[in-house]
Parts: C-alpha cells; structure tokens; sequence
C-alpha cells in the first residue's frame, strides 16, 4: 500500500521516538519523507536506512523554535519537492517541575518548543499549502493537554494550546482544502520512558485498561491515517491514541 506516493511529508522530531516511527512508515508507503531534528547522528543514520532501502528521505536539522530557521527549510523543502503535501509536528520537549518550584527559564524553553515551534512551522508552510489547494497538518498534542498532569505546567500548557491551535487552524484552512487534526498519545514505549523505574511504568501502565503501553508505531499508524484519503472529511479534531488511559 502506497497511500504516500508523490506526497512531500515534513515530520518534525522525525528521528527517534514516536518521530522515527512516523518517518519509517511514510516512507514505506512512499513519500519523500523530510525529517527534522537537532540529533544529527541519528537523522543521518535514518536517512542512510531508509535511501538504501530505497526510500526516499532526506535530513535537515533544525531548531523549530527558530522563525528564520525553519523559514529556511520549508524553503528547502519547496526547492527540492515544489509543494508540501503534509506537516507532522512532532517535536516536543520535558523539562518537568512543580509549579512553585518552576523558574521562568525552565517555562519559557518548553513553550518555545512546543508551542512556538508549532506556530512557526505551520506559519510557514501553510502558504504552500494554500497555493497548492490542499494538505495535511497534524499537531502532536498529549493526553495531558486533556487532563492536565503532576509536574508539568509547561508541557501541558503546551499540549491544550496545540489542541486551541488545531481548532482555530482548521476553522480558517478549511476553505483552502487543508485539514487540521492533532493527535493525543498517552503512555508510549519510547526509549526515554522505558528508562523510568520499573515501579513508575508499572503505575503508569495500571492506568490504562489495555494492560499495556502504547508503542510509537501506534501513533505513527494514526498520523498516516490523519493524513491519507480516508481521513478526508476529518478536521479539527483530537484523536487519543492512549489505550482509554484513566485520567
């Protein structure tokens, strides 16, 4: 199945993770899969796996919380594909505190990340999109930006303003063929939460009648559904991928 054939996919966070996922799987079904991120070994080694795999894919690494930046590689994106068909925005950081103990450094880098950086990309690529009559954005939010969580003023903050932004975004993008979706994970098997102590997964996974965590091809599934044709009348929507997690 090659739902992704001719489409330019830009996934941003796109090499580890949830990214990588989401990355390997648009370019099996296809696409010419343009990969963001600020680990650079590990974006060239992807873009290796998958050129030799015959897919195509290409790195670039850049930060998302950077106008110019990011300016310059949708540019790159348009100089080597002439259009952007879809926009994953994948990125996202932690930096975890509670509220007193939270300094405004601390604050501030999430919401550049997570929040800015979603801005910035969509900002500019959406021209595009227009120009072209059609697209795809799909925002990574959270299933804490639903219910909120211990410890993460910023993130959360971040993750319910992404799902603010999917719905004005939709609302106003509509008219010009581009849908707006995001996409709300619960507890995911990356690498990062597979370093957490044991009887912190345990508690975690107690929470989720599944039994189980949720793996980064499981939200990588639900982006390429968002994406393709038979998500065509789906927009200004938040889809959980969280295995009916219990807030």
């Amino acid at each position: 199945m090659n739902r992704f054939e001719n489409k330019a996919v830009l996934i941003t966070g796109g090499a580890a993770g949830i990214g990588k996922a989401t990355t390997e799987l648009f370019a099996a079904e296809g696409a010419s899969v343009h990969i963001w991120d600020l680990n650079e070994e590990a974006g060239a080694a992807l873009v290796e796996a998958l050129t030799k795999a015959g897919q195509k894919a290409a790195f670039r690494k850049v930060n998302v919380a950077d106008y110019k930046d990011v300016k310059a590689g949708i540019e790159a994106i348009i100089a080597a594909d002439g259009k952007l068909d879809v926009l994953i925005n994948n990125a996202g950081i932690t930096m975890d505190k509670t509220l007193v103990k939270m300094d405004p450094e601390t604050w501030q880098k999430v919401i550049d990340v997570n929040l800015t950086g979603v801005f910035n990309c969509t900002q500019l690529a959406a021209p595009y999109m227009i120009e072209n009559g059609s697209g795809v954005i799909l925002n990574a939010s959270s299933v804490v930006g639903l219910y909120g969580n211990f410890g993460q003023t910023n993130y959360v903050a971040t993750k319910a303003g992404v799902i603010g932004m999917t719905k004005t975004w939709s609302r106003e993008l509509g008219r010009k063929g581009i849908r707006v979706n995001a996409v709300a994970p619960g507890f995911i098997a990356t690498e990062m939460v597979q370093k957490m102590p044991e009887k912190v997964i345990e508690t975690m996974v107690s929470k989720v009648p599944l039994g189980r965590m949720g793996k980064p091809e499981d939200i990588a599934q639900t982006y390429a559904f968002l994406a393709s044709d038979h998500a065509a009348y789906i927009t200004g929507t938040v889809i959980s991928v969280d295995g009916g997690i219990i807030s």
